[in-house]
């Protein structure tokens, strides 16, 4: 696969939920031509009116690729697809099913890339005839507003494939990072583990409120990390400083093979946060819809913050028609 622009490029989202939402705005914006499957009509309704709110909340309406939805794979027109984003619920045999008829549906040269947060690539394109074409897409949610997107490599996927993939989703304006090892959790998902594993450790040892764990991380180095990462941070403090804390506080941290007890209390009380109206936190319906409107507006002022350091979305040569439509 040659070019790797997304605008005017066929894409497929299976998987019409909240990160196949995303996912769609995501591609659209990019200029690619996306077609959404959901069996679900509720679903179905929903997902135009959402895309076209969330492009023109980004400004980017008007050179964004036209948009469809329909209700099956057997629904869609598969001429010069050339990429498949499945986004369906997280159950590995559901994921599998799907990619078998993916494989017997999708033009040979389509590349087939899984969103699953939780299974390796390779798990789910076992026994797949044309499994080199199998990568993983990880997005972080919301979609739309977190730039990065991590492509996996599993251990039969073509490595080509992957290149063309990471410059694709460049070329969509998100932050593409290539994750060479299908390990669980992939790269940012590991990090992100390894800082919670500390946090409820913290929090279990009654050595800090949750409050106060989340302001550390927020107000603190956290706060840093919008503008380097944590490598780049230690050639700013200095790497002997580094060096020298890392000696002294890595033999007492965490290290525990198991979920912290606070995390597994609020489970079997089924206080699951949001979802349910309780977690470390009290969530009735107005403070649950303002937390996420205070979420996203701060969200989309990061990214403007950031907008210099991100890839630039290819100016489009004329301007295709953005009107959604249903398959």
């Amino acid at each position: 696969m040659e070019n790797s622009s997304p605008r005017k490029a066929r894409t497929v989202v299976v998987g019409g939920g909240t990160m196949g939402a995303d996912v769609a705005v995501v591609l659209a914006r990019g200029g690619a031509q996306v077609t959404v499957v959901d069996p679900h009509a509720a679903r179905r309704d929903h997902l135009l009116p959402h895309i076209a709110q969330e492009l023109a909340a980004a400004g980017q309406t008007t050179h964004a690729g036209p948009v469809q939805v329909c209700a099956s794979l057997q629904e869609v027109d598969w001429t010069g697809v050339v990429l498949v984003v499945e986004c369906i619920t997280e159950q590995l045999a559901a994921k599998q099913q799907l990619f078998a008829e993916l494989e017997a549906v999708a033009p040979p040269n389509a590349v087939l890339a899984s969103n699953s947060s939780g299974f390796p690539i390779s798990a789910i394109a076992q026994g797949l005839a044309t499994a080199q074409r199998m990568l993983g897409l990880h997005f972080f949610m919301p979609a739309h507003l977190v730039p990065l997107v991590e492509v996996v490599l599993g251990e039969r996927s073509d490595p080509a494939l992957g290149q063309w993939l990471h410059a694709f989703m460049r070329g969509c304006g998100s932050v593409p990072v290539l994750v060479k090892k299908d390990k669980p959790g992939f790269l940012a998902n590991r990090m992100q583990h390894a800082l919670s594993r500390e946090a409820f450790a913290l929090i279990d040892e009654g050595i800090a409120s949750p409050e106060d764990v989340d302001a550390a991380v927020r107000f603190g180095f956290g706060f840093r990390f919008l503008a380097a990462g944590p490598v780049l941070q230690r050639d700013h403090a200095g790497i002997e400083i580094h060096t020298a804390a890392a000696a002294t506080m890595y033999p007492t941290l965490s290290n525990t093979d198991v979920p912290a007890q606070a995390l597994r209390d609020k489970v079997a009380q089924g206080h699951l946060g949001m979802k349910t109206g309780k977690g470390f936190f009290d969530w009735p319906e107005d403070r649950k819809q303002a937390e996420r409107t205070r979420y996203d507006a701060l969200l989309r002022q990061g990214l403007a913050l950031l907008a210099s350091e991100l890839p630039a979305i290819e100016p489009p040569t004329d301007t295709p028609s953005t009107t959604g439509a249903r398959a």
